[in-house]
């Protein structure tokens, strides 16, 4: 039976702190004196705190307490007050700078003392989803959180303006969720605020907003560009791109390219759809195509920014999921010298999984352009020589926008074999070396499959300008040392997490990278703490590396990194690209994601809603996913999940988040009960709003085979 390989890879090699800033614990005469405060991050404005001091060498164990700063000058001191029993009350504004030594001085000998440095801060609270788009009519869910983790998560919620808002309900069990109704027309600077329970002055310190823009559809007038991939009743490939036009009145028409059981099918008219909500849900929904004579029902989960991720939903008995991106009225393609970086994936003319991955540098002129100094890596089975010998191999081609259909554009690529592609420009930008969202290109082969013309879809993602060595994966320009990479193949089912690059280089050149994993092998689970392995960009092509991944060292006998020939990433920006298992027959294909840097990740920056669904499968029978999650935090250290799946069925659990950006969801399914444990990643965050907005998720249940699954907020 063939299996299905799945990996979420998060790469680590910073060295992580947290914590409090301490402060020198003195001693004298033999006596020291040590401050806590029971390992508090920070504190906040009105909290009350018992500190303590731990005094040795001698029988007289009390102290004289204070406070010092920059900022603790004053009466009354604005840094708060400190009793004889080392109570804490902090004031209602911070102090500026935030900064404050808590001192603890000896009675016995005033030369030993103990210090330890906090920070007081304000409340910040932070709203999410925003900026949101919500449907006329239809219901949404605001999250909240109370920064720093110590303060109460209670709070307040009103909607503004009282005339056009609509309605709002609090959760009466857990204060930081609230569920919003739009009002049944369009409306614009409508704010949704939840405010801190905890007294502060200035009192608007503790509000956070989200912005809200109600619109008669939450497909909004415009063209869309969609990839989507899977199976057909009979186990056959499929693999579809296309473009759509929504209209004012919210009807769909466009035209698609349709690859199944290596037949292609180009410039098929979509000559009508629609997009309707699940149970009024502004996350929901379900997606309707009629074109080439068959209509298609697609169950669509919705992102805040509009990016729709949908799974095939209908009768037909076709699996597979997709994604669907908004394209901005002047898109940045074609407008000077570009190169992408590319993953293809697909079927040989026997059945066997086919992956391809390269880089093509294009010159436009007039309404198309040319491809020189391309590269191309690919496996076919486990045969790495079939397009032109030994890889890389030499890319050159031509492109040109089709004459009558907007957006769409045919490649032409020579390497030893000629290959046709036809693309669809989506969404993205050229500007940004670390963006989250470089410019797309979804293409699809147009070729009939035979022997050297394999059926092959993927993206082609813009590359940015920049020197590819191994320094580039962990740069003070870039700042980015840690990954989270996804792989998906045959033959084999995993889900792991890697150790981060750390841009050094050994005597042969190779750059270093250490991490851990999880496995899922078609529900067989393994485990790898720690591994450290190479890496190494190849000399003279700009964005080509080989890495050693997977793999166990710590296992007795030691297994070799997977496979034993190393992996090929195309990068498009620093810790970012497309991944190409370079010789075994499970051909594994994926991708790497920058996950932001910072000093350490904490379950409170996470709850928000999520639009959650599966990226890619290898196997007709695993079933695609599509929930809608809900993350929320009462306090106390709980941290509750809630999804909805397309049948409308509730699943409840709890998650968690450790510093590193990895963590666990347990989900309970009723009835009967079920639970499924997943590993998530973070590769997404917020720094204006101290928020996580992506993340990886991949099942750990023993005895269930797992997808990789895609959240965004």
């Amino acid at each position: 039976m063939i299996k299905n390989c799945l990996f979420a890879v998060a790469l680590l090699s910073l060295a992580l702190a947290g914590g409090c800033a301490k402060g020198g614990n003195g001693a004298g005469n033999g006596i020291t004196v040590t401050v806590s405060d029971g390992n508090l991050a920070a504190l906040y404005v009105t909290q009350s705190v018992q500190f303590k001091a731990a005094v040795t060498g001698t029988t007289n164990t009390a102290v004289t307490w204070s406070l010092s700063g920059t900022a603790c000058t004053g009466t009354p001191n604005p840094c708060g007050t400190i009793d004889p029993t080392g109570l804490y009350q902090a004031p209602a504004t911070a102090p500026n700078p935030a900064a404050v030594t808590f001192t603890a001085t000896s009675q016995a000998d005033s030369t030993a003392i103990g210090s330890l440095g906090v920070k007081v801060v304000q409340v910040k609270v932070v709203v999410t989803p925003t900026p949101v788009t919500v449907g006329a009519g239809l219901v949404q869910q605001f999250t909240a959180v109370a920064v720093p983790d110590s303060a109460p998560q209670k709070f307040t919620w009103t909607c503004t303006p009282t005339s056009s808002c609509g309605s709002l309900v609090q959760d009466l069990t857990t204060s930081g969720l609230a569920v919003y109704t739009a009002p049944s027309s369009s409306q614009t600077g409508v704010q949704v605020t939840a405010t801190s329970t905890v007294p502060q002055v200035p009192a608007s310190a503790g509000n956070g907003t989200a912005k809200v823009t109600v619109a008669t559809s939450r497909l909004t007038l415009g063209t869309y560009a969609f990839r989507f991939s899977g199976y057909d009743a009979s186990g056959n490939p499929v693999a579809v791109a296309g473009s759509l036009t929504v209209a004012a009145n919210g009807s769909i028409t466009g035209v698609e390219d349709v690859l199944v059981a290596g037949v292609p099918q180009t410039d098929i008219a979509i000559t009508s759809g629609s997009y309707s909500p699940i149970s009024n849900s502004n996350n929901l929904g379900t997606l309707t195509l009629l074109g080439g004579g068959a209509t298609n029902k697609y169950t669509a989960v919705l992102t805040s920014s509009g990016i729709i991720r949908m799974i095939e939903s209908d009768s037909t008995g076709r699996t597979g999921s997709g994604v669907m991106q908004k394209v901005p009225a002047n898109t940045p393609f074609n407008v000077g010298a570009q190169t992408f970086v590319f993953g293809f994936t697909g079927v040989d003319s026997t059945g066997n999984r086919v992956g391809y991955v390269g880089m093509l540098p294009m010159t436009p002129s007039g309404t198309g352009g040319t491809i020189t100094g391309g590269l191309l890596d690919s496996n076919d089975n486990g045969n790495t020589t079939n397009v032109c010998g030994a890889p890389p191999c030499a890319v050159t081609g031509n492109y040109s926008a089709d004459p009558v259909i907007p957006g769409l554009w045919h490649m032409t690529l020579t390497s030893g074999t000629t290959l046709n592609f036809d693309f669809f420009v989506s969404a993205g930008q050229t500007t940004n070396a670390t963006a989250p969202n470089p410019l797309t290109l979804y293409a699809i082969s147009t070729d009939p499959i035979d022997a050297i013309h394999p059926a092959l879809s993927g993206s082609m993602v813009y590359q940015f300008p920049m020197t590819y060595n191994n320094a580039a994966f962990c740069s003070a320009t870039t700042s980015q040392c840690t990954s989270v990479s996804n792989l998906t193949g045959a033959s084999a089912n995993v889900s792991l997490t890697f150790g981060a690059t750390d841009g050094t280089s050994n005597g042969s050149g190779m750059g270093g990278f250490n991490g851990n994993f999880d496995q899922n092998d078609n529900g067989t689970i393994l485990s790898v703490s720690s591994f450290s392995y190479q890496y190494g960009a190849t000399s003279g092509a700009n964005g080509r590396y080989t890495f050693q991944m997977l793999g166990n060292p710590n296992a007795s006998p030691v297994v070799a990194p997977l496979p034993f020939l190393p992996f090929i990433l195309y990068a498009s920006g620093a810790n970012r690209g497309f991944l190409l298992d370079q010789s075994s027959p499970s051909v594994m294909t994926g991708t790497m994601d920058p996950q932001p840097s910072k000093s350490s990740y904490t379950p409170t920056e996470l709850p928000g809603t999520f639009a959650a669904a599966t990226i890619s499968n290898s196997d007709p029978t695993l079933a695609p996913v599509v929930q809608n999650l809900l993350l929320t935090s009462p306090g106390g250290s709980v941290f509750n999940v809630t999804a909805q799946n397309p049948n409308n069925q509730t699943l409840t659990g709890m998650y968690t988040m450790t510093v590193t950006g990895t963590g666990t969801i347990t989900l309970t399914t009723p009835p009967p009960p079920s639970v499924a444990t997943n590993a998530i990643y973070a590769i997404g965050f917020d720094f204006a709003n101290s928020v996580i907005t992506d993340f990886m998720m991949i099942g750990t249940t023993s005895g269930t085979p797992s997808s990789i699954i895609f959240a965004q907020e």
